[in-house]
């Protein structure tokens, strides 16, 4: 995609913030706050856009984890229980 400065249209079209007010649904987010790549004042817009549309959301953060999630003791545990658990609550297997 380039720059946002070369880009900005698509940046914006492509933004999770841009389209905060027309999603739905039980949403999740998890971050690590020492993700390089996508930078947790990121996600404090998301969360902002959020709370700004009435948007009712769970969130997970781990403490200094990079964007793989997997830094420190039981951490790729706790992220596979926390996303099983929200999968077998919100998303249960078969049709309705």
């Amino acid at each position: 995609m380039g720059l946002p400065s070369e880009n900005k249209e698509d940046f914006l079209a492509g933004s999770p913030y841009t389209h905060a007010a027309g999603l739905k649904g039980n949403l999740l987010y998890i971050h690590g706050t020492g993700d390089d790549n996508v930078h947790y004042a990121n996600a404090e817009v998301l969360i902002n856009a959020l709370i700004k549309n009435n948007k009712i959301f769970q969130m997970m953060s781990y403490p200094n984890r990079s964007h793989g999630i997997f830094e420190g003791q039981g951490t790729s545990l706790h992220l596979a229980t926390i996303s099983q658990h929200y999968l077998l609550e919100y998303c249960p297997p078969g049709g309705r």
